[in-house]
């Protein structure tokens, strides 16, 4: 795949939970809700301000595991695959290492 956001804009792939529960109750599509959680698959080069001409990068990177707002973004194919495209102010956040293991049960 070869898409480039360009300036602030971010290509994320959206992680989907898991669709059975520790009981074994299997989850339909139906009932469940889009996780907001999603992996960086590609940056722009920064967003360039009205009064200046130095670029000021964006802050995640291609990898990261981030969480953003349940109405972000912008939802798009790209051979067959769902992607979300959004602005770098619409992340809410990076997950770590370390939450990423919390949050396990």
């Amino acid at each position: 795949m070869n898409v480039r956001p360009l300036h602030d804009w971010v290509l994320i792939k959206r992680i989907e939970e898991k669709e059975t529960l520790k009981g074994g109750i299997i989850i339909p599509d139906s009932a469940k809700e889009k996780s907001q959680e999603g992996e960086v698959v590609a940056v722009g080069a920064g967003k360039i301000p009205e009064s200046g001409t130095i670029r000021i990068p964006v802050d995640v990177n291609p990898g990261d595991r981030i969480l953003f707002g349940k109405y972000s973004g912008t939802e798009i194919k790209i051979e067959g695959q769902d992607f979300i495209i959004l602005r770098e102010t619409e992340i809410i956040g990076v997950l770590t290492a370390a939450s990423k293991s919390a949050g396990k049960k």
